[in-house]
């Protein structure tokens, strides 16, 4: 009841005070004499009651548009952290960053997803690209993020993962027909030993950076999208080497490679991480803002397409478990098999 009386003098005043602009305007016009006389000066007058009535009503218009702007903008903002978490900046001894940008101006999120989750499986995340891009894509990435999150948790392997993916994703399509009809889908998992298997259904494969070396993660031909066919009977993850402390994963949506500059050449991402490598620290913060810098300068701020980022550094130690000194059996940092908490965690950035 307290709200509902807090509201009224906002509608009152709403609607009054216009009333009360153009009741100003007619008075002046009908009763004053002033008003009535052909003479320069009062034209002038006049000129400048109607100038100052006219100001009045396109402040109270802009206003509130701005406060209705503003109001939109904490629901798109409660809806982003809602969609795309934040990530923490540390998920079980991995450093983790990751950014992403709408193609479409004025929107926050789009149709590019990530997410990353320690479990007692390993850490395991996924990068996925809706086709099409802005607010329109949204119920398909909240479809497939929330079968994710869930899904990692419960499933042993990963393909047991992509399958309940691809049973989320085929409800929501039959349920809402003007949903977007396919996903490319990347998916990861990282062992406490930092091997690395993955399922990838039509995504780009990540870059590897090892050292001063840039390469992908895999080479083997991906899956069909989501969506598109059905899935396999057998779905064997596809091993893909280890991430060894001081390593990195950069996975990236398409709209990455896909950006071009004035003269429609592409963004070549290969060659400004070889750039991003031959600096000091290597950090994913780091390699992030470098990416990020040099796409938007190469797409002059306009990407036609949704772009995001998601960077994982191996800063697990080495624990030798033999008295040879042999490379040990395990990684410190990982012992926690749940995604741990932390007092610190980095928002995920929405350029």
């Amino acid at each position: 009841m307290f709200r509902f009386k807090a509201r009224v003098p906002r509608k009152v005043l709403a609607l009054g005070l216009p009333t009360a602009w153009g009741a100003m305007a007619i008075t002046y016009k009908l009763a004053c004499p002033l008003a009535q006389q052909d003479s320069l000066g009062a034209r002038v007058v006049t000129s400048a009651v109607f100038f100052a009535v006219g100001t009045g009503l396109v402040l109270h218009v802009r206003q509130a548009l701005v406060r209705e702007l503003r109001q939109v903008r904490e629901v798109a903002g409660a809806a982003q952290s809602a969609l795309l978490r934040p990530l923490p900046s540390r998920i079980d001894g991995l450093n983790v960053a990751a950014a992403q940008r709408s193609a479409d101006r004025g929107a926050w999120v789009g149709g590019d997803l990530y997410e990353v989750i320690a479990t007692e499986h390993g850490v395991r995340a996924v990068m996925g690209d809706v086709r099409g891009h802005g607010v329109a894509a949204l119920g398909t990435v909240a479809a497939v993020l929330g079968a994710f999150r869930e899904a990692v948790h419960d499933e042993p392997d990963l393909g047991r993962v992509l399958r309940r993916l691809d049973r989320a994703l085929a409800r929501h399509l039959r349920d809402d027909a003007s949903s977007e009809e396919f996903v490319t889908v990347l998916l990861l998992e990282i062992s406490r030993d930092g091997e690395i298997t993955a399922l990838n259904c039509g995504h780009p494969w990540p870059y590897l950076l090892s050292g001063t070396i840039v390469e992908p993660l895999a080479r083997a031909d991906p899956l069909p999208p989501l969506g598109l066919f059905p899935l396999p009977t057998e779905l064997p993850p596809v091993p893909c080497g280890s991430l060894l402390p001081g390593d990195s994963l950069v996975l990236y949506t398409d709209g990455v490679e896909d950006a071009r500059d004035g003269r429609g050449r592409f963004f070549s991402l290969q060659a400004a991480l070889v750039g991003v490598v031959r600096e000091s620290p290597i950090t994913p913060q780091a390699i992030l803002r470098t990416l990020f810098t040099a796409l938007l300068r190469h797409s002059r701020g306009r990407p036609a397409d949704d772009i995001a980022l998601l960077v994982l550094r191996n800063d697990r130690t080495l624990v030798d478990c033999n008295p040879l000194g042999a490379r040990g059996c395990d990684m410190g940092g990982s012992a926690a098999g749940a995604r741990p908490a932390t007092m610190n965690p980095q928002p995920t950035n929405h350029l």
